[in-house]
């Protein structure tokens, strides 16, 4: 993960790349994507499954700072964050793309768009393994990975007819880590709730 961070992460055109340096005239014949321009898709851009997966990578092993950081990073709502950002990116701000164009004078430009495979994903990665919201065998957990100075967030699940109130707080300015798990005032040993469907609504609270 720290040779990711010091090859493929490049904060100046909010990607992360799947390889670097392109392949371009070397004698390396790696496929199809020498096929591509130097910087394009998976030659040296930004693949963006692959991009996802390093952000999932960094929530396993417990960096909630970084992992937030980059999830925000390829969010394509930040390529627009100025009228010069936008006009370098050049596809849809509020879609997931594919890949991102990563050397030179294409560098930060979107490629591939309205990618439903990486743009599920990307949900996966907010909602499971950031937020921390997991159902598993009919069983709902909450395993949070976020930034130390969020002190607090809340989610509403709903299954079938019933609602769960989830609240996380962070007191102690963790990353990651739950200590309590109360459902409806009552604290929960096994930090875990079964999901019923009985048009109940359930107050969870979840102290890291």
């Amino acid at each position: 993960m720290d040779s990711l961070e010091k090859h493929l992460v490049d904060k100046e055109n909010g990607i992360i790349k799947l390889l670097d340096p392109p392949f371009n005239n070397g004698k390396f014949k790696p496929g199809y994507i020498k096929a591509y321009l130097p910087g394009v898709r998976e030659n040296g851009g930004q693949y963006t499954h692959a991009a996802i997966w390093a952000i999932i990578a960094l929530t396993k092993l417990g960096f909630g700072d970084k992992a937030t950081e980059y999830f925000r990073m390829i969010n394509p709502i930040e390529h627009s964050r100025t009228r010069e950002a936008a006009i370098k990116y050049k596809i849809e701000p509020y879609v997931i793309a594919g890949d991102v164009y990563g050397a030179e004078n294409l560098a930060g430009r979107g490629g591939w768009s309205w990618y439903t495979g990486s743009s599920s994903w990307f949900y996966k990665a907010g909602i499971e393994n950031i937020l921390g919201l997991k159902i598993d065998k009919m069983y709902l957990k909450v395993e949070p990975c976020i930034p130390s100075d969020w002190k607090e967030f809340s989610i509403k699940y709903r299954y079938k007819t019933s609602i769960y109130n989830v609240k996380v707080k962070n007191p102690n300015s963790k990353q990651t880590g739950v200590e309590k798990f109360i459902l409806n005032g009552k604290e929960i040993e096994e930090k875990q709730v079964r999901l019923v469907d009985n048009g109940s609504i359930n107050e969870i609270k979840i102290i890291m």
